[in-house]
């Protein structure tokens, strides 16, 4: 992202609140409704597969939008798209007012997704451009952000809803921070976005498996957190909890995992070898997953919390171990957009395979057992995830990726070197 010439550049200050403010923008939509799942689907007469379309449908969308991210950068440059994007946020939430029927209002929520796959694309290569050399840490400060967002979607939305009498003010309210957070980006991030020679085309990253694996990863690690935000709350409300006790859960869960993704970047950022605190986050979420489908009444908010800060840290350490492929912002944000792009579509399926676990079962401990599994493939596709192999993994195969002379989508050797 470059600025125009006699533009002054934006304050740091400034860029981290708007980092913050839009971060906590990005998961309260999707939070918000599993608490109050058992008012939705009496109002509406949705069933728990329906449900899952609040979390698949978004999740979909961010997956797909994603891979359009580098595209839309050169079209329309970050500032535009991430104000509108904040814009079309704030409206799915607010159109959630409205007296809609189940289909209209899952309709919502892909409005929603669409705002904030746009975001989730463009968004780490603005950190990546502004602070190159604390990049461990912001993308903590975002990945904290956002997963504080979900633990205030679930804890206020069905305290909003017990006040207002309304569920729907209880989800339409988010409204209002998207609005705030669109008002910021306006004001801090710089206008003006000119092509970005040298950026490694998005076809070209797709030639390299290493993309692939970080899509795996990203994708088996996020359905386990689009599972949680659809099912927890309900499993436990299927146990006698109420409402606001179950969105209580989810709000333990999501602030652990803004502590973990803020505290688990920095601590790794000792080492250019990210994977052992990636085990270690990992590791937590299988015991996590364990409790849930053994002993679910045993220790509630320990598994909450235990699951939210395996998740949190994975979620933070998979988004900085991207970056860290590549030099260059621009191929490096590329990266990271195809990485959220095929893990998001691998996220969308997990909740709806666990709606259908739950009919055939009659409870939600099979799909806790099967996000068990995935946490430890991951552990194993991680072994490949050595700083020592980014070169090789990003080198180009041919002088078909790289672009003519001014071409904003071709690439260099200069920008595919190993990073600290």
């Amino acid at each position: 992202m470059s600025m125009r010439p006699g533009l002054p550049p934006p304050s740091k200050r400034l860029l981290l609140l708007v980092v913050v403010l839009v971060g906590l923008n990005l998961r309260p939509f999707l939070a918000g409704i599993g608490p109050l799942a058992g008012e939705i689907t009496a109002a509406t007469g949705l069933d728990y597969r329906s449900m899952a379309l609040f979390t698949l449908v978004p999740m979909l969308l961010m997956g797909l939008c994603a891979f359009a991210g580098p595209s839309l950068q050169r079209l329309v440059g970050v500032r535009p798209a991430v104000i509108g994007a904040l814009v079309l946020l704030g409206l799915g939430s607010a159109l959630r007012l409205l007296s809609l029927g189940g289909g209209a209002l899952i309709g919502t929520a892909a409005v929603c997704g669409l705002g904030v796959a746009v975001v989730q694309a463009v968004f780490p290569g603005v950190v990546k451009e502004h602070f190159p050399g604390r990049v461990a840490f912001v993308m903590g400060l975002y990945s904290a952000a956002l997963m504080g967002g979900g633990a205030l979607g679930a804890q206020a939305a069905p305290l909003v809803a017990d006040l207002s009498a309304s569920w729907r003010i209880g989800l339409g309210w988010l409204a209002a921070p998207a609005a705030l957070a669109a008002v910021a980006a306006a004001l801090a991030l710089p206008r003006g976005a000119a092509p970005v020679p040298g950026a490694l085309r998005p076809a070209a990253l797709l030639r390299r498996p290493r993309t692939w694996l970080l899509m795996a990863c990203f994708g088996l690690v996020n359905g386990g957190y689009s599972t949680v935000i659809a099912w927890l709350a309900p499993s436990y409300q299927a146990l006698g909890w109420t409402a606001s006790a179950s969105g209580g859960l989810i709000a333990a869960m999501a602030a652990s995992q803004a502590v973990s993704a803020l505290a688990m970047p920095v601590l790794a950022a000792g080492s250019r070898d990210r994977r052992p605190w990636m085990w270690l986050a990992l590791a937590l979420q299988m015991a996590a997953f364990a409790g849930l489908a053994f002993w679910p009444a045993a220790m509630p908010l320990g598994w909450a919390m235990l699951a939210g800060i395996g998740l949190g840290g994975s979620f933070a350490l998979a988004m900085v171990v991207a970056l860290d492929h590549l030099d260059d912002a621009a191929s490096a944000g590329a990266l990271s957009a195809l990485m959220q792009g095929g893990g998001f579509l691998i996220a969308a399926i997990p909740p709806w395979i666990v709606a259908v676990l739950h009919d055939l079962t009659g409870g939600f401990a099979a799909g806790w057992l099967m996000h068990l599994g995935c946490a430890a493939l991951v552990g194993l596709l991680a072994l490949r995830l050595s700083p020592r192999g980014y070169a090789a993994a990003m080198r180009m195969p041919s002088r078909g990726d790289q672009g003519a002379a001014g071409d904003p989508g071709g690439g260099t050797e200069a920008s595919v070197r190993p990073t600290a």
